[in-house]
């Protein structure tokens, strides 16, 4: 079992967690002592957008590995892509009296303070990825609220960026899938994508950016539409996530459009996989972090608070607020990192082995807030 032997000093392997007295207690700053939940007593929860996009799907694979590695119960939350959902099924498991120790990947950013509320308040601990207002800090919280994840949304939108616009020789037209609107991780990613653009490629244009939701089906829907109103003047498309070029690369091929324009997208999911496996692939760029790798990550992390293996209040910044690296990835590397889904019970038990912050290939690079440029 993992002990941050980094900071093992600093860490109260056997004291008492700090948390809130009460139900009733405020989430901010300290509160009274909160003794470790009992493994026997816990139940770890993974709170995802929905189960229709492959990440998603390998969060939940994650989650369930995780769990029968630790031989600890497992709840999903699919909150089919509404907040009102997420927050009431979230809500439902904690009225039960049971002890959660949750990761939740937030369907918009604003859901993350009332999650974090029922959660302290049921006496449980949580791990948010990728989405939170920028201005709501686990460590101004409390304990409860372990840690904030992500891997940097402006270096995969550069990453991939670049990749596009080099796939289109430096001259053309792009067009581009967001994701949900009050999303930092949609933001962050278009905005390095703009970023490159404009300080790398300015002979690339980017045409129009529209939300679609992290689903292939509205992926789609609105890349149909951009091919009705731009034509052949669509040279590239960028998408914030795969499932959303997974169905953009259906919109083209459905429009006879699939072979004389690339794309480039985060995730690499195994359609996306195939895809670039292909001779002359139209999938010149890619990045390399998973879902599975996530939701372990931010399950174990509140594990070992709710457990007293750490104490969030003791941890430096950069585990409260944690950057973990991403990589680019084109058809000629894609090999070196694929490996890695060959043997997913392996990877968790490197996790549990070394931490939730030194386990390749997803490092603790750094500390947020992620800047825009």
């Amino acid at each position: 079992m993992f002990r941050n032997k980094t900071f093992g000093q600093r860490l109260a392997v056997a004291a008492a967690v700090v948390g809130l007295t009460s139900a009733c207690s405020s989430t901010t700053g300290g509160g009274g002592a909160q003794q470790p939940i009992a493994k026997e007593d816990l139940v770890l929860v993974a709170s995802v957008i929905n189960t229709t996009n492959p990440y998603m799907a390998s969060m939940i694979e994650g989650a369930r590995a995780l769990s029968e590695e630790l031989d600890v119960p497992l709840e999903i939350v699919d909150s089919q892509g509404s907040s009102q959902t997420q927050i009431s099924r979230i809500q439902a498991i904690l009225a039960e009296g049971k002890k959660v120790a949750l990761m939740v990947n937030t369907v918009a950013s604003s859901d993350a303070q009332p999650i974090v509320d029922a959660v302290t308040a049921a006496g449980g601990y949580v791990t948010i990825w990728w989405n939170k207002p920028d201005d709501y800090e686990p460590s101004e919280v409390g304990p409860n609220f372990v840690a904030f994840q992500k891997h940097p949304g402006v270096d995969s939108g550069e990453c991939t960026g670049r990749e596009l616009a080099e796939g289109i020789g430096g001259q053309g037209n792009i067009v581009a899938l967001a994701g949900v609107l009050d999303s930092t991780t949609s933001q962050t990613r278009v905005a390095g994508l703009e970023q490159v653009l404009e300080t790398e490629f300015p002979g690339v244009n980017l045409l129009e950016v529209r939300p679609a939701n992290w689903d292939p089906q509205v992926a789609f829907r609105e890349t149909q539409s951009l091919i009705a109103k731009y034509g052949d003047q669509i040279d590239g498309v960028w998408a914030a996530d795969d499932a959303m070029i997974i169905g953009a690369s259906e919109a083209l091929e459905a429009d006879g459009r699939f072979a004389d324009v690339k794309l480039a997208s985060d995730g690499l999911y195994p359609p996306v996989i195939e895809m670039m496996r292909e001779p002359e692939t139209a999938v010149v760029g890619e990045t390399f972090h998973r879902g599975y790798m996530a939701a372990s990550i931010g399950l174990y992390t509140a594990y070992l608070a709710a457990t007293g293996e750490i104490d969030p209040a003791e941890l430096p910044a950069e585990q409260r607020h944690s950057l973990f690296q991403l990589s680019c990835v084109t058809p000629e590397n894609l090999e070196e990192f694929t490996k890695y889904d060959e043997d997913i019970p392996g990877w968790i038990d490197t996790l549990i082995e070394n931490g939730p912050w030194d386990t390749q290939p997803v490092p603790l690079i750094g500390a947020g807030p992620e800047q825009l440029p």
